[in-house]
């Protein structure tokens, strides 16, 4: 038994010793410098012609579709949720397309992809030419909306005028952050990219499935009072040269076409309702105008103010705030990874606060023109709101309208016109 105890010690030192001198302890004082890594970076090109090529004919396809056809594009939607949303995983995306632009217009060193490029420009191009066909069923947020909605809940007008006003907010802060090089917020609290990822952050997540149950029971809630790319085509879209039109025949003011509208973009007639003296309206009309210069001088003041607050969000603001609140400890337990960092650069707390410095200039400057835009926007949605134009007819809303063509099937002037063109 000694014996084979022995034999058995004595293979386990050969294997040791041999273990040893096969993965010897790193020396780090010998001065050998270890070579570089090259990595071979994947080549996307194909992808990026493929994106936009498939942009370009589901853009062309939604536009025949509403223009031509005058039929809703669920098979559209169905290739744009499947393509552009979990094959692609929502990237590239027209809507967080915008950082990369106002950055681009801000930092010359920055390289802005030409695909990206491309999905912000495409959609703008056509809204103005044809509405919003981009938000039809070619967006794979919007057209994942569309396709679960089974409902047309109805809100308010007040409530709906206020919650419309936050996709322009979210887009004045988006530029604004993006700008000031802090943080891309699309990107960042993207409510649809978990489910299309299938995974991901827990909070994104259960807000997108919200957002999709709601969907159900009421027309497209993000793209109505959140998604900041569809306001921005709201301006192109109620300038567009060729708008999209319920009939081509007189409107017989049946309401249905009012009541199939996803995201209630149809208004209706004026021409029954008590009507207030010309006077009454133009006073207060007047009034809003006067109030405008006022709320825009109050919103960039208050977001100057905030500059200081808002600038946190920038990486160099928040590791300066960091590295004070460390000194300031007179025994700190731990070191915050970042702090180490910090300090095994050499960099100095006096360096730093004269890169914060800028950065909070960025933002009193920038953030001074965002409260002004703000201020604007409020007083624009209020002028909006007590304008009561005479209507005798259902009119769209070119703005609001995101051309699903809904509203067709619903309209019996058009169910003649078919009828007629089969008799043909």
């Amino acid at each position: 038994m000694k014996k084979i105890f022995s034999t058995f010690v004595g293979f386990a030192s050969v294997a040791f010793a041999h273990a040893q001198n096969r993965f010897p302890k790193p020396d780090f004082e010998s001065g050998y410098q270890y070579p570089d890594l090259e990595y071979a970076v994947p080549d996307e090109t194909l992808w990026n012609v493929l994106d936009v090529t498939m942009l370009v004919a589901l853009l062309v396809a939604a536009t025949w579709t509403v223009m031509k056809k005058r039929k809703p594009m669920i098979w559209i939607s169905l290739v744009s949720v499947l393509y552009f949303g979990f094959l692609r995983e929502g990237c590239v995306c027209s809507v967080g397309s915008i950082q990369n632009v106002a950055l681009a217009f801000v930092d010359g060193s920055y390289h802005m992809p030409w695909n990206v490029l491309a999905f912000f420009l495409l959609p703008i191009v056509f809204a103005f030419l044809f509405g919003r066909v981009f938000c039809a069923g070619v967006c794979p947020m919007g057209a994942l909306q569309e396709l679960v909605n089974v409902k047309n809940g109805r809100i308010s007008k007040p409530v709906a005028m206020v919650l419309g006003l936050l996709p322009w907010l979210y887009l004045i802060l988006t530029i604004l952050y993006a700008v000031t090089r802090s943080r891309f917020l699309v990107c960042e609290f993207d409510p649809f990219i978990g489910i299309f990822r299938l995974g991901g952050d827990v909070e994104l997540l259960v807000f997108g499935i919200a957002l999709l149950i709601m969907s159900v029971f009421t027309g497209r809630p993000f793209c109505r009072f959140l998604c900041p790319y569809g306001a921005l085509l709201s301006l192109f879209s109620a300038l567009s040269w060729k708008k999209v039109e319920i009939t081509k025949k007189k409107c017989i003011n049946c309401d249905l076409c009012h009541n199939s509208c996803p995201v209630d973009a149809i208004r209706p007639p004026y021409a029954n309702s008590q009507q207030e003296e010309r006077r009454e309206g133009v006073k207060r009309l007047l009034g809003y105008m006067l109030l405008m210069p006022l709320l825009m001088v109050l919103g960039a003041l208050l977001m100057r103010m905030s500059a200081e607050g808002l600038s946190r969000a920038h990486k160099d603001v928040r590791l300066y705030d960091m590295v004070v609140t460390y000194e300031a400890q007179s025994a700190p337990e731990t070191i915050p990874l970042e702090v180490e960092g910090f300090y095994m650069r050499n960099g100095t707390l006096d360096e730093l606060a004269v890169v914060k410095e800028a950065v909070v200039a960025d933002y009193r400057t920038y953030g001074t023109w965002a409260g002004a835009l703000m201020g604007m926007v409020l007083a624009i949605a209020l002028i909006r709101f007590s304008v009561k134009r005479r209507r005798e007819t259902y009119e769209i809303d070119n703005a609001a309208c995101v051309a699903c063509g809904r509203c067709f099937e619903y309209c019996p002037q058009n169910r003649e016109i078919g009828k007629s063109d089969k008799e043909k």
